[in-house]
Order: structure tokens, then sequence, then C-alpha cells
């Protein structure tokens, strides 16, 4: 066993995983897995540039990150950053600060690279499963971007594109900083063709509809599946590997974008950080799995920060 530790900074949140990792037997035993809404991505999309709250929200959070990493001894530590830092013009300032806190210096990966990582994380452990027909459709509904990767044992072939809850919320329902509340038909229409155009996008260099099992991950996949199994709190564990179907899917996006904010905040399975975005991935699943005819989304909270952990290890 190798004691590894793992951090994925996106463009909602950043999570952190320590676990001891056997490559030999493809085991990994989690000591701590936890996940902070920093919104590092506020207003990149419109700025260009990572805004200084956002910033030292998310430094406030390594630091927490730092003690957890020291306390468990972990002997490897990755630090991974996605969309957001991607795209912005002072991403040097993200970079010094985290070297400053954690010793190691985050890398801005590739969308292809994301997409490598959140494959291995959620396909690793189906290994050998049956019931769960090949190939597989990985995606990862992101706050900045979506990753769609198409693979057997192994990718096939992968694309990243901005369509991620927090960039087409900013996109199409903030005005004068604040959320349209509930959006409006008009609204819900001009997200529904980003993300019709974006999946044209994506299907010229991924088969997106030759998969056999689509596998969903991240916040607004997983949060769809606690509202789905109706949990009283956010439970990982009920989530891990549960089976939403289209028809449950489509009637919970209708439901949250006909919410209010405070209808929304009121599900007791939702993240605080994810009321005003939820709607938005929402949209970007039920039409991913329209696109593709898919009648059911396997849902893993196994995802890019676990293939980091892999890739460490």
């Amino acid at each position: 066993m190798t004691r590894v530790a793992a951090i994925d900074c996106g463009t909602n949140s950043i999570r952190l995983l320590v676990a001891d990792a056997d490559p030999a037997t493809g085991e990994l035993v989690d000591l701590d897995r936890r996940m902070t809404i920093v919104r590092l991505g506020q207003g990149v999309d419109r700025t260009g540039r990572l805004a200084p709250d956002a910033l030292e929200r998310t430094f406030a959070a390594c630091r927490e990150y730092a003690t957890i990493v020291k306390e468990h001894g972990a002997e490897r530590l990755r630090f991974v950053a996605t969309s957001a830092s991607r795209d912005a013009e002072n991403r040097d300032e993200f970079v010094r600060g985290v070297l400053d806190i954690l010793g190691v210096e985050p890398e801005v990966i590739s969308g292809d690279q994301e997409a490598e990582f959140s494959f291995t994380g959620a396909t690793k452990e189906l290994t050998g499963r049956d019931d769960l027909a090949k190939p597989y459709l990985v995606v990862d509904i992101g706050g900045g971007s979506t990753e769609f990767v198409v693979g057997e044992d192994h990718v096939r072939a992968a694309r990243s594109v901005d369509i991620g809850c927090v960039r087409i919320t900013e996109r199409h329902l903030v005005h004068d900083g604040v959320v349209s509340d509930p959006p409006t038909p008009e609204q819900v229409a001009a997200i529904r063709a980003d993300i019709e155009a974006a999946l044209d996008l994506a299907e010229e260099s991924v088969p997106l509809r030759e998969a056999r099992t689509l596998v969903g991950l991240a916040g607004s996949v997983t949060t769809i599946a606690a509202i789905a199994l109706d949990l009283p709190e956010y439970d990982s564990e009920a989530i891990h590997h549960s089976r939403v179907s289209y028809d449950r899917v489509r009637e919970i996006t209708e439901r949250l974008l006909s919410a209010t904010h405070a209808e929304r905040a009121a599900i007791p399975s939702m993240h605080p950080g994810r009321v005003d975005v939820i709607g938005a991935g929402a949209l970007v699943l039920l039409s991913v799995m329209e696109r593709i005819g898919a009648d059911e989304v396997v849902v893993s909270e196994h995802d890019i920060l676990d293939g980091i952990a892999w890739s460490v290890a």
C-alpha cells in the first residue's frame, strides 16, 4: 500500500482524497474524502480573471487540506486544477498561492488529461461486472466544462467542452449579479441551444452514441441521484453506483428548473453551493441522455479525484 493524497480544484469545488492505494490489486482505501464549494470560477467566463475573493476562498480550503494531508502522513501529493484556472489571465497568482500553502505546484491540466483521469477513476472498479455493457460513456459535468470519454478498459476517445453548470448559469441566468429565480422558458431554451451545440462539438471526436453504459460523475449528477433516491441527507454510499432512469432525470430536471431558490435550497440532500447551478447541471445530463438514447445513468462517486490518486500511486 502507498499512502497518497490527491486534490482536484475545479470551477465550483475543491476536493481532497487521502487514500491507501494498492496498484497490484486495484484497491483504493479511503482515509479522508471531502469537498468544499469555493466557486473559484466566479466571473471567469465574463472577466477572464480569477476574482480576489474566489482565490481567498480557495486558499483557505488549501490551508485546511494541508493540515489533513500532514496528519495522515501521505507520502505523495498531486494537485490538479481544471477548467477555471486554465481560462484565467491571472492563473500565476493561483499557482503561487497553492505552492506556498501545500508545497506542490498545481498542474493546470488539459481537458484531455482531465478526461483520462475521470475515466480511470470512474471505471477501474467496474471491471468484471457483467451487468454493465461496454463501451462506457463517462460524462463528468463540472462547473466550467464537461468531459465526454468513451472506452472499454482504456480511453478510446475524449473531448472536453465548455458547458459546465457554473459557466452556463452565469452566461444565461445571471443579470446584475442576480440569478433568475426561476429561469424563464426563453432562458432555458438558450441554455439548451448552448448544450446542443457543445454536444455537436463533442460528437466530432467522440462516438457518444456507441455507448452501452452511461456513467455520470460530479456534483450535479450525484445530487440528482440523491433527489431520485429521496434521501433525507446526502449519502455517498447510497448514491455510489445507483441507477437513475431517463424518466426520473427528466422529472427532476423540470422540477429544478421551475423551482425558486428557496424551494431548491429546501431539498434535504442539496449542498448550499449547488442551489443556483443545479438546474443547469441537470439540463446537461438530460440533454446527454436524450442525445444518446440512454434509458438510465449509472452514478459514480468515484471520478477524477480517484484517477488522480491512481496516477500518484
